[in-house]
């Protein structure tokens, strides 16, 4: 298994969708049965032997800086204007390193499944001679607070994504957390773009994996779905 000791959390977005909540808080620190989103994440990263984790920020800055304040091993990655997935991680490689590391979304939860923990098995199916990234799929019948038409096509649990076609729906949807390598964004755009440029890039390469999640996945898009995954949350 490959030894991950660097990861970043996305946490710049503005969360349009969950105002007025995130009027005056970050949709990454919205406490979810008594926890924030962020700091869900960041536990996990923690468990999975991180040492070093980049959080990057732009709405509310200030609040996820103060938050983060007496938490050891983060660096924040603060964007005057929002580089979405793709440009704030390319911001943010000078701070990652020169092997794999994790991204995860701020705005997720997920629980692990019966064996390995999540990000464990990530690493454990991450193999550097064939892979720039790799990316953990949810299978959309299991995916609680989702209503889109899915991302990908794959065969088995692990293997090389196909993207869904319009019209077409797809069996899984893209978690949000995945393992990168830094050579992936070799000649990537600068400024604002988004990690989707290089995921197709890097499909007509076969440089893209994936693996599908046996845990738990939930979606906070709206205020009103809180109750609905902290209830779930709390049954376990």
């Amino acid at each position: 298994m490959t030894a991950i000791r660097r990861g970043m959390v996305l946490a710049a977005g503005l969360g349009v969708r969950m105002r007025p909540i995130t009027l005056s808080i970050p949709k990454p620190l919205i406490q979810v049965a008594g926890r924030s989103m962020l700091d869900r994440a960041l536990d996990r990263l923690d468990a999975a032997g991180v040492e070093d984790v980049v959080v990057n920020s732009h709405w509310l800055a200030e609040r996820i800086a103060a938050h983060l304040a007496g938490r050891p091993g983060i660096t924040l990655s603060f964007e005057a204007e929002v580089l979405e997935t793709g440009g704030g991680v390319a911001k943010a490689l000078p701070l990652l390193g020169n092997g794999p590391f994790y991204v995860v979304n701020g705005d997720i939860i997920w629980t692990d499944g019966g064996g390995l923990p999540t990000l464990a098995r990530l690493a454990g199916a991450w193999d550097d001679a064939t892979m720039d990234a790799l990316l953990l799929l949810v299978p959309v019948n299991r995916a609680v607070g989702y209503e889109g038409r899915g991302d990908f096509h794959l065969n088995g649990e692990a293997g090389v994504p196909r993207r869904r076609r319009d019209p077409e729906t797809s069996p899984l949807l893209f978690s949000g957390i995945q393992i990168l390598h830094p050579r992936l964004f070799e000649g990537c755009p600068a400024g604002k773009f988004s990690l989707n440029v290089l995921y197709d890039r890097a499909l007509a390469t076969g440089r893209l994996a994936a693996l599908v999640h046996d845990g738990g996945w939930y979606h906070v898009g709206t205020p009103e779905a809180l109750p609905e995954v902290a209830a779930l949350l709390g049954r376990g």
